[in-house]
C-alpha cells in the first residue's frame, strides 16, 4: 500500500525501533509513514514477536559482508547495514551508536526512532510528539528527558 507521503527510499529498520514502538503502542506509525519496511531474519528474531504483515523480512545475500559488519556492530545492525547494499535507495532506522557510526562511515542514510517520530509529526501522521515522548520515558530507551522536552518544544508548537 503506497501512502501519498511515503518516502521513496527503501526503509530498513533494526529491532530497537520495533521494540520501542511496540512498548509505547505505536508500531503502526511505521506503516502509516512508510507503507512498508524491510528487516532481516536476525532482526525479526531479536524483536521476538510476530511482525506485522506490512514488514517484509528479507535475508542478506552477501554473508561475507554481513560477517564483516558483525565484527564491528551487533548482529541486527550488521544485517540491516549489509541489506542496505542489496536494495534500491536504502534508508536505515538505527538507534545503536555503533551501528549509526558504521552507517555514517559507509555514507548510508539513517535516522533513529526519535527521528521517525519527528518525521511522523512533520507529515501529520501524529499530531503531537509529547504523548509519545512521555511513554518513552517509562521505557529503558536511553535518551535524555531534557532532549525529548526540547524536541517537543520545537515540533509541538
Amino acid at each position: 500500500m503506497l501512502k501519498e507521503y511515503q518516502n521513496i527510499n527503501t526503509i530498513i529498520t533494526d529491532a530497537s525501533c520495533f521494540i520501542l514502538f511496540d512498548k509505547i503502542g505505536c508500531i503502526h506509525i511505521l506503516e502509516d509513514l512508510y507503507g512498508e519496511v524491510i528487516t532481516t531474519p536476525e532482526i525479526a528474531a531479536e524483536y521476538g514477536k510476530q511482525l506485522p504483515g506490512w514488514v517484509q523480512v528479507q535475508p542478506v545475500k552477501n554473508r561475507n559482508l554481513f560477517n564483516t559488519y558483525a565484527e564491528m556492530v551487533d548482529t541486527g545492525e550488521a544485517s540491516a547495514i549489509a541489506l542496505a547494499y542489496e536494495v534500491i535507495s536504502p534508508s536505515l532506522i538505527l538507534d545503536d551508536l555503533k551501528g549509526r557510526n558504521l552507517a555514517e562511515k559507509l555514507r548510508l542514510p539513517y535516522t533513529g526512532s526519535i527521528g521517525v517520530l519527528i518525521l511522523a509529526r512533520q507529515r501529520g501522521v501524529i499530531t503531537l510528539l509529547q504523548p509519545y515522548f512521555e511513554k518513552i520515558k517509562t521505557t529503558d530507551f536511553r535518551i535524555p528527558a531534557s532532549l525529548l522536552q526540547t524536541l517537543s518544544n520545537i515540533y509541538d508548537n
